[in-house]
């Protein structure tokens, strides 16, 4: 067994197996206003992530620290690649899903679903059959802060795109703020934050969980997996072993497959989403309000590419 590190807090012996004594939070760079969807580049060595309110998508690496990658970035907010290594992002002004093809050239993949406008497509994911899918919030659309007022056309859904034919179909439409999701190891379950509707008193925040049809075309089941707090769920990744890392109020909540919470790393401030790289892929990058930190772990992601 192993002792945990000071930065992180330990519930159970199962998240002792998956911290280092001798690894300690690191702070990689500050000073944006709220940095959003990292996501690993290993081929470049190299973190990409959002800093949504100053419109930008920055790079970050270990040899010359953080640029500029794409500004203006169409308030991009959650990131992925696909299954050719290609970026995908969720922009909210612009109310739609681009990938960034090899030749730097841009494609918008989807902006519509049954007829309407999407509304700001938050976060992303790609299934191993290439399949994306998507959250679609209203949260973009609420203020100028991260993307401008718009009017919203459709309620907010759990979104399906097929990027070869461009069918998108809707997987599931009881969500009142769908956001961060992530598939199981096997991919047969499909986690997904309910961080509630915007504004209201009492807002409905947990993660779901789905199990995922055989031929990956439809979800069923739904019920809650687990409540974060202090906080809510926003974004979140799972290792090899299938225990999700979530961001939460007071750093990154580390559940496991039953549901349990075994172990926090602990944050100075509120982390918002995060994704394992680096070698190995066992480098915990995290955005947390106007910082970006990392922490070396003792697990590896489940996320590919």
């Amino acid at each position: 067994m192993t002792t945990p590190s000071p930065c992180t807090e330990s519930y159970d012996t199962r998240f002792d197996q998956l911290v280092l004594f001798n690894a300690e939070l690191e702070l990689l760079a500050d000073g944006f206003r709220w940095v959003e969807g990292p996501v690993w580049f290993g081929d470049h060595n190299c973190l990409l992530f959002s800093d949504i309110p100053n419109n930008r998508t920055l790079r970050w690496s270990e040899q010359h620290g953080v640029s500029s990658f794409l500004q203006p970035s169409e308030f991009a907010n959650g990131q992925t690649r696909d299954r050719e290594g290609r970026l995908i992002q969720c922009h909210h002004r612009s109310r739609c899903l681009t990938r960034l093809e090899h030749n730097g050239s841009s494609t918008t993949l989807v902006s519509q679903a049954r007829g309407q406008r999407l509304n700001a497509p938050n976060d992303v994911v790609v299934k191993r059959d290439g399949s994306i899918w998507f959250s679609d919030p209203l949260y973009g659309l609420m203020n100028d802060y991260e993307g401008g007022r718009q009017p919203s056309e459709q309620p907010p859904a759990l979104y399906r795109l097929d990027p070869n034919t461009g069918a998108i179909e809707a997987m599931a439409s009881d969500f009142d703020g769908p956001n961060g999701l992530a598939f199981s190891p096997d991919e047969r379950k499909l986690y997904v934050a309910e961080s509630g509707a915007p504004g209201v008193a009492e807002p409905r925040q947990y993660i779901r969980v789905f199990d995922v049809a055989a031929d990956g075309l439809s979800l069923s089941g739904g019920e809650i997996f687990h409540k974060i707090t202090p906080g809510w769920a926003d974004g979140f990744r799972v290792d090899e072993h299938g225990n999700i890392w979530c961001g939460a109020a007071d750093g990154v909540h580390c559940i496991a497959p039953d549901g349990t919470l075994i172990g926090k790393v602990l944050v100075p401030k509120r982390v918002s989403n995060l994704c394992f790289g680096d070698r190995f892929h066992s480098r915990l990058f995290l955005c947390a309000s106007t910082v970006l930190y990392a922490l070396f772990t003792n697990t590896r992601g489940a996320q590919t590419p």
